[in-house]
């Protein structure tokens, strides 16, 4: 490995969407510096922060159709059975529902749980509750995926948290989307929901912590179709 190589190892990608608000808080360091040295070590201190918020790791996600995996950093809020939200058009019947909260400090990159198609995506406004109650599925603003998986349709719901304010989402409907592939990413600390059929068996507990792109969720039974190798 050269010494080029090992300098790029040794520092994780930051994703393009991060860059205004890292340029935003380093001129504002430049600014409050000029006034005073106490200010300009807060807003150097909170330019670090802003790097780290939109820092893009590399994840290896395991290549097999029967598990789900998470699809963001984050704590392990809520695992258990739930009517999906309205606008997805998945009806009322239950079905298991597993949320990772993200806090502000964790990556905020949104993958996917699933490989498949994505057959609709579904923007909604609502309120900007704590991300981590119960009622913030229902009431606050969302972006839901829904995903023709080989194991029946999944969902993943990005929800805006107290702090988010804006909620990003790069994927396309009618096109497909692989396990742990990059889909958006939420600003700043929030919450991603995912709808599975209750034929998936959860792998995860709440307050543990998952690893987007990495942890297993859930796992279904049976002979699942061939996998698509992705990494991303």
């Amino acid at each position: 490995m050269s010494l080029v190589d090992t300098v790029k190892n040794a520092f994780v990608p930051i994703h393009r969407e991060g860059y205004p608000f890292i340029a935003a808080f380093g001129a504002g360091t430049l600014f409050l510096g000029y006034f005073s040295s106490v200010l300009f070590w807060i807003g150097l201190i909170l330019t670090a922060w802003c790097v780290y918020f939109f820092r893009d790791p590399e994840r290896v996600t395991p290549v097999d159709d029967r598990l789900v995996v998470s699809p963001a950093d984050g704590i392990i809020s809520a695992v258990g059975p739930a009517v999906p939200p309205r606008e997805l058009g998945l009806g009322n019947v239950e079905m298991t529902r597993i949320s990772v909260f993200m806090n502000v400090f964790s990556c905020h990159v949104n993958r996917s749980p699933v490989r498949g198609r994505i057959a609709k995506i579904e923007h909604r406004p609502g309120k900007f509750l704590n991300a981590e109650l119960d009622k913030a599925s229902t009431e606050n603003e969302r972006n839901g995926l829904v995903i023709e998986s080989p194991n029946g349709t999944v969902a993943a719901v990005q929800i805006a948290g107290l702090v988010a304010r804006r909620i990003v989402c790069w994927a396309e409907a009618g096109g497909s989307i692989g396990t742990g592939e990059r889909f958006g990413l939420i600003r700043f600390g929030s919450r991603v929901d995912v709808f599975l059929p209750l034929t998936a068996t959860p792998r995860v507990a709440v307050g543990q912590t998952a690893v987007g792109g990495e942890t297993v969720l859930a796992e279904f039974g049976g002979v699942a179709g061939t996998p698509l190798v992705r990494i991303s």
